[in-house]
């Protein structure tokens, strides 16, 4: 008789498969850079997919030098604006906010989602971190950037989302001056990647509410007689006697989808400036039409149409080369039918 082999199924390394706190993504770690100071962060809003003709410039693929059809997405990403900077300090607990810098006339925006202090002096704290930074206590540099929702058309909030965003390059003091001359200042997606480079995009995927063990974590329907007894979708145990306890390693029903992602090492495409020229007829389903610049991302995305969506330069590029595509047509066909 063979021997019987049934490997667990769903991967347990999301457990807990919770819903996500924000629908802001949150990034732990950052690439590595050396070089003249740069943001190493960007955020849009994800609008559609449709798709392009462009070059397999592949190297050894079997269509290398040949057109080819590739499916992208597109995200909407107006310019962001820099609120504050941010120092981080490091001692035996480990890394924590040292200050932040504020900037002197705040987007009005911004009240309706943080409350701005009535009276901040912002050269002591510009002070506070010059000093940290001479006894060498600063040990990184984060701006906070907000997002301009007011401007989108298709995303139905006026809310600006908050978020950090490292600064990289350099020593420190030339990190520090660099974020201090941002502030107040809108900034692109062109000055934190290129086309043709390898991006991690990360946003929180679309909710699925409580589902079952069977479409949540891909176990198999009870086959005859077992189906019977009205439990067709259910597991058949929760588990062995001992220990006496449900183990979480046990597919149970829960909750599905809502939780945070990260796609690596997706290609930019493109980046381009006029949203009308990839709009097409009747504006994508469910977002509508784009009305500010817009990248091209190869392939899909987490996330439903309009999540919020960020965008980090690839942290584990590996082998992947950078290389700039040569697009030759995108469709503008009107996805109603």
């Amino acid at each position: 008789m063979p021997k019987i082999n049934t490997p667990r199924k769903g991967s347990l390394a999301f457990s807990p498969r919770k819903r996500a706190k924000s629908q802001v993504p949150k990034y732990q770690s950052w690439p590595e850079y050396e070089g003249t100071p740069v943001l190493q962060g960007f955020a849009g809003y994800k609008v559609g997919m449709t798709h392009v003709v462009m070059v397999d410039d592949h190297k050894n693929s079997p269509t290398e030098g040949k057109d080819i059809m590739v499916p992208v997405t597109v995200i909407e990403i107006p310019a962001m604006k820099v609120a504050a900077v941010r120092a981080y300090a490091r001692d035996t607990y480990g890394r924590h906010p040292l200050t932040e810098v504020w900037t002197e006339k705040p987007d009005p925006a911004l009240e309706k989602r943080i409350t701005l202090p009535s009276s901040y002096d912002g050269e002591a704290a510009r002070k506070k971190v010059e000093e940290a930074m001479a006894e060498g206590k600063v040990a990184d540099i984060f701006v906070l950037m907000h997002t301009t929702p007011d401007r989108v058309s298709g995303i139905p909030k006026k809310v600006p989302d908050l978020m950090e965003v490292r600064v990289a390059g350099g020593p420190v003091e030339g990190r520090f001056e660099f974020a201090t001359g941002l502030l107040g200042k809108e900034v692109s997606l062109k000055s934190v990647i290129a086309p043709g480079s390898y991006a991690d995009i990360t946003a929180v995927t679309t909710g699925k509410g409580t589902q079952g063990p069977v479409k949540r974590w891909g176990i198999k329907l009870r086959k005859r007689k077992h189906s019977r007894g009205g439990k067709k979708r259910h597991i058949g145990n929760l588990g062995p006697w001992n220990p006496h306890h449900v183990r979480w390693q046990v597919p149970q029903t829960g909750q599905m989808g809502y939780q945070q992602r990260t796609e690596f090492n997706k290609r930019i495409l493109s980046i381009g400036d006029n949203g009308a020229e990839i709009t097409p007829s009747g504006g994508f389903l469910h977002y509508g039409v784009i009305r500010n610049p817009y990248v091209l991302v190869k392939g899909s995305i987490p996330g439903p149409a309009k999540r919020l969506v960020r965008i980090r330069p690839a942290t584990r590029q590996g082998e992947h080369v950078a290389r700039q595509p040569a697009i030759e047509f995108v469709s503008v066909q009107s996805k109603q039918g």
